[in-house]
């Protein structure tokens, strides 16, 4: 569906909204399609494809809201849509920091087209993604140790939205997509271990081979073989790359204005505290060129832009839309997010660590005697106190060398304590929406045999 059809579609959500009585209202048109090829034994196991068009609206009538959504984009539906929407929001409970942008407060002259978020190149045909889904399979069955791939994958997206407003605010952009993936196992029965290799990106282009892909994960999946348990004790712990980013997403949680307003959040009290190392900075950028959490505007209409959450180790602010601004008595900061059947709440896209000087290997030789955390499995975390749990698998490190794979273990600790005592390595790669390099923290404790 064109932009211009996304845009009469909004348009005409409003006007129905309108006319049915509400005071306020925005409307969100969503067309999307995507399409995913899964193979195994070099045959193809499943095919899927879906596409259509998605709507929602929000109505507001004094300090009260509704939000309905539908598939059906008649117009029928849409009168019928804004009457319900009116209707419930008369007998929904009140709420004093709900409300549309004012007109001052909204984007203006955003180039979406700078931002590369949607590759102008041709939709694959389903005979290419399988290629590449059979390609991953094989480079992983080839690598010596590997007894089968449980899932190889590809798959392709695009998206396309368009949000608008009665305080004028009209806007919308694309996004693409193109992933593939593949999931190796080694060993037998109870001895079977297990691990994966994913990419995706925006531009088809961009994506390593898939051939790559696969034998990245059956590399992974032979050096876990023969897993022992690690030591019980206080150690430190190297978080790898691809689950550092875990921890971040733990921070960013508890700077969410959301749980803030809740006074749900082990942070709520650290504004203006040291919450990383001196010299450490947490940056949001939503106008990252290519990256799947960049975005011209928020789900309000208010203008993306850079910000530094943590600076020099120091928190700076919470992560708030126009609501959570309001109760907390502050500024949004332009991270609304929302969907077609939700209001708006607060979220954050793209963010960077700053990274270190040394490499993984460096802070492995430097850990001396301890664990190296490759995958997680459950979590407790008690968003309250920022207590830490978690079940792991990884490598034991002894004089700063990988001795063997270890798993059932659990590794606990406090987040604001850990994040206090982190050193990064210089791994992240800057094509993820959360670049995080791998990271060290001191004095975890580790359960194991």
């Amino acid at each position: 569906m064109s932009d211009t059809r996304l845009s009469d579609l909004t348009a005409a959500l409003l006007h129905a909204a309108k006319t049915a009585g509400a005071e306020a209202a925005d409307a969100i048109a969503v067309d999307g399609r995507s399409v995913s090829i899964d193979v195994r034994g070099g045959r193809l196991e499943q095919a899927e494809r879906s596409e259509g068009v998605e709507i929602g609206l929000r109505v507001l009538m004094g300090k009260r809201q509704a939000c309905v959504s539908a598939s059906d984009v008649s117009p029928r539906t849409l009168a019928e849509m804004a009457e319900r929407a009116v209707a419930m929001a008369r007998l929904a409970p009140e709420d004093p920091f709900i409300g549309l942008a004012d007109p001052a407060q909204l984007a203006q002259g955003w180039d979406v087209a700078a931002l590369e978020l949607c590759d102008p190149s041709e939709e694959p045909a389903a005979a290419a993604l399988e290629a590449d889904a059979v390609a991953a399979e094989a480079a992983a069955l080839a690598v010596r140790g590997v007894a089968q791939v449980q899932s190889a994958s590809a798959a392709y997206s695009a998206r396309r939205l368009h949000l608008a407003a009665t305080n004028g605010f009209a806007g919308g952009y694309a996004r693409t997509s193109r992933s593939v993936s593949a999931v190796a196992i080694s060993g037998e029965g109870l001895a079977m271990e297990r691990d994966w290799a994913a990419e995706s990106r925006i531009f088809q282009a961009d994506l390593p081979s898939a051939a790559e892909v696969g034998r990245l994960a059956g590399e992974r999946a032979v050096a876990h073989a023969n897993p022992r348990r690690p030591k019980t004790g206080a150690f430190p712990v190297l978080f790898d790359e691809r689950i550092a980013g875990s921890l971040v997403s733990h921070l960013l949680g508890a700077v969410n204005g959301q749980a803030i307003a809740r006074g749900a959040s082990w942070l709520r009290e650290a504004l203006g505290a040291q919450v990383l190392p001196k010299g450490m900075s947490l940056v949001e950028d939503p106008l990252r060129l290519r990256v799947s959490g960049s975005r011209p505007f928020d789900a309000e209409g208010l203008a993306a832009r850079r910000r530094a959450i943590i600076e020099d180790g120091v928190l700076t602010g919470w992560t708030l839309d126009l609501a959570t601004a309001r109760k907390l008595g502050m500024e949004s900061t332009g991270n609304a997010s929302r969907g077609t059947s939700a209001p708006p709440s607060p979220g954050v896209g793209n963010v960077a660590l700053t990274q270190g000087a040394r490499s993984r290997d460096d802070l492995l030789a430097e850990m001396g005697t301890g664990l190296l955390i490759t995958s997680f499995i459950g979590a407790t975390i008690n968003p309250t106190t920022g207590d830490y749990s978690r079940g792991a698998s990884g490598f034991w490190v002894e004089n700063g060398e990988v001795l063997y794979p270890v798993n059932e273990c659990t590794v606990a600790g406090n987040l604001r304590q850990m994040l206090l005592r982190i050193t990064p390595a210089n791994d992240a790669r800057a094509h993820l929406s959360h670049v995080v390099p791998s990271l060290l923290v001191e004095g975890l404790t580790i359960a194991g045999e």
